[in-house]
C-alpha cells in the first residue's frame, strides 16, 4: 500500500497564495501520475490538476487554470500545487492522488488523507 503524505494546507484570505505538497516515498513505478482533487462542503469531489511523473506534462481543470501550478519537486515522488489568486470558491479539502490515472476519481489507485484549505473573503 502506497501512502501519500500531504502538507501545506491552512487558512488564507481571498487573493492570497498557498502551496500544497504531496510525497509518495514508497512509489516505485517510473511512470505514473500524481494529482490533486478537492471537495467543498456539500459538493462532489472534483479534479483540480495532474502531473505526469517521467513525462513532465501537467493538466488543469478550467476553474484553476492560470491560477494554480502543479510541479514536481526535487525528490522524484513529490509534487507541489502552487495556488495563487485564491477565491472563496476554492475553499475545500484537497486530496492528493497517485496512480496510472489521475483525472477520474473512480480510477485513482492511491489517495492521501486530505488537507483543508479555507479561503476567507
Amino acid at each position: 500500500q502506497v501512502q501519500l503524505v500531504e502538507s501545506g494546507g491552512g487558512s488564507v484570505q481571498a487573493g492570497g497564495s498557498l502551496t500544497l505538497s504531496c510525497a509518495a516515498p514508497e512509489y516505485t513505478s517510473s511512470t505514473y501520475c500524481m494529482g490533486w482533487f478537492r471537495q467543498a462542503p456539500g459538493k462532489e469531489r472534483e479534479w483540480v490538476a495532474t502531473f505526469f511523473i517521467g513525462g513532465g506534462d501537467a493538466y488543469y481543470a478550467n476553474a484553476v487554470k492560470g491560477r494554480f501550478t502543479i510541479s514536481q519537486g526535487a525528490a522524484k515522488n513529490t509534487v507541489y500545487l502552487q495556488m495563487h489568486s485564491l477565491k472563496p470558491e476554492d475553499t475545500a479539502k484537497y486530496y492528493c492522488a497517485a496512480g496510472g490515472e489521475c483525472t477520474d476519481d473512480q480510477l485513482i489507485d492511491y489517495w492521501g488523507k486530505g488537507t483543508q484549505v479555507p479561503v476567507s473573503s
